[in-house]
């Protein structure tokens, strides 16, 4: 029935009041997980300025490199089997018969996950390392992986304190031993070594607190649930697609700037690209926590997806801009700060990694619909493409501008990739 004039004023009032409480709901949501990401961040941080310190011409590099190696045995895990996860156990309870099938199958294709990781690895000459260095690297990681799962389903049960405690640990454990590995003047391999042991010790920790909110209730060393295997490898398979076309991608684009350009020089870019690794941590953490589930919750019913998706495309587009917008300000006194005086030169780079990292996020939350509307073939052709544009970018930026090239590459990746989203996304709009 159509509504009187008089009904105008309500629906309008209606609406905007929605979208007060969309926001509202998301930037609680942000705080609650707040803590956990900044213990994260400042972790990070420290170890960064440290290695900028103490680590030498090119340790910021090989710190980086040494963290993206650690992001692809963590890729499947964290991007496909924690996803997953994330979205079977939440309307589970822990300890049925049902949560129990589907914790136990993450758990099983997490460690099957690292270790074929871990054998690659090895096949591939194992950087040089040795048969018990990466045997020693994959146990850790399994670890870490783990751990990260555990971590993700007490979030998921509604645990979330204990959600903060474990990332506050995760944190100290892996900063502290390579800080105290770093003072001791050790080499930059067995600091990097320390860093990965740290993390993976406190695993013991977040198996006790799992215990005690009762998510092992139940669970024995058993095959997996063939269903549940079954419906989380189609996140995985979603998870492959950052895997291969990005993650994969910037160890490649790191490696070949380590061998052609000097170390200090590579610092330089490194400083910014770190940078913006410690506030995408943030932002990656406060989507994957706050705004994918109430996504995927809404799944179900399109127009209120699409009114969610877009309240969070305001918000962020405007907070985001804001911050970025600081830290460009005050990126004479932040880059010193946060590494190291000789990296002040890097401020030539940050506009473009900045512009680049603004149209990410946005990028970003497009991309968390097509993961809560589960369809990974879109999802992994638009990784694909994303990796042959920034590809294709490099390639004619780098010979003519140097490692700066590397930064407008990715700006303009991103900045084409967000004008597509926002193509495709009205006109779904309209014809839905």
């Amino acid at each position: 029935m159509p509504h009187s004039p008089s009904d105008a004023p309500a629906a309008v009032a209606s609406t905007k009041a929605t979208a007060v409480g969309v926001w509202r709901g998301f930037v609680r949501g942000s705080l609650g997980t707040g803590v956990a990401v900044a213990a994260r961040a400042a972790g990070a941080l420290v170890l960064s300025k440290l290695v900028a310190v103490y680590g030498g011409a090119g340790g910021l590099t090989q710190l980086a490199q040494f963290q993206n190696l650690m992001a692809l045995f963590g890729a499947l895990p964290a991007d496909g089997i924690q996803v997953g996860a994330t979205t079977r156990l939440a309307p589970l309870r822990p300890g049925a018969g049902r949560y129990r099938a589907w914790l136990g199958a993450a758990v099983a294709l997490t460690l099957v996950a690292v270790g074929l990781g871990g054998v690659m690895l090895g096949l591939a000459g194992g950087l040089g390392w040795g048969l018990l260095a990466v045997m020693g690297f994959t146990l850790g990681m399994a670890a870490v992986a783990t751990q990260a799962l555990l971590s993700t389903a007490l979030l998921a049960a509604g645990q979330r304190r204990a959600y903060v405690r474990q990332a506050i640990a995760l944190s100290i454990g892996g900063t502290a031993v390579a800080t105290a590995a770093l003072l001791l003047l050790q080499p930059l391999p067995l600091v990097l070594g320390g860093y990965l042991g740290g993390q993976a010790l406190v695993l013991a920790p977040t198996l006790v607190q799992a215990k005690r909110a009762g998510l092992l209730q139940g669970l024995r060393i058993r095959r997996p649930s063939r269903l549940a295997v079954r419906g989380l490898l189609r996140f995985v398979l979603m998870a492959s697609g950052p895997l291969l076309f990005g993650r994969a991608v910037d160890y490649a684009v790191r490696a070949y700037l380590m061998a052609h350009f000097a170390p200090a020089s590579t610092d330089l870019w490194q400083a910014v690209a770190r940078l913006s690794d410690h506030y995408s941590l943030v932002a990656g953490a406060v989507l994957s926590t706050v705004f994918y589930p109430r996504l995927a919750a809404l799944a179900p019913m399109p127009a209120q997806a699409r009114h969610y998706l877009r309240a969070v495309l305001g918000l962020l587009a405007g907070g985001v801009g804001v911050g970025l917008g600081v830290v460009f300000a005050l990126r004479d006194w932040l880059l010193p700060l946060l590494f190291a005086p000789r990296l002040l030169a890097a401020r030539e780079l940050l506009a473009p990694q900045l512009l680049g990292d603004w149209a990410k996020f946005l990028v970003w939350v497009f991309l968390y619909q097509l993961l809560a509307r589960a369809r990974p073939l879109p999802y992994i052709a638009v990784q694909a493409a994303s990796a042959i544009l920034y590809t294709g970018l490099l390639v004619g930026l780098l010979p003519h501008l140097g490692l700066a090239g590397v930064v407008w590459a990715h700006a303009g990746r991103y900045g084409i990739l967000l004008l597509i989203c926002i193509i495709v996304h009205l006109a779904a709009s309209r014809t839905a």
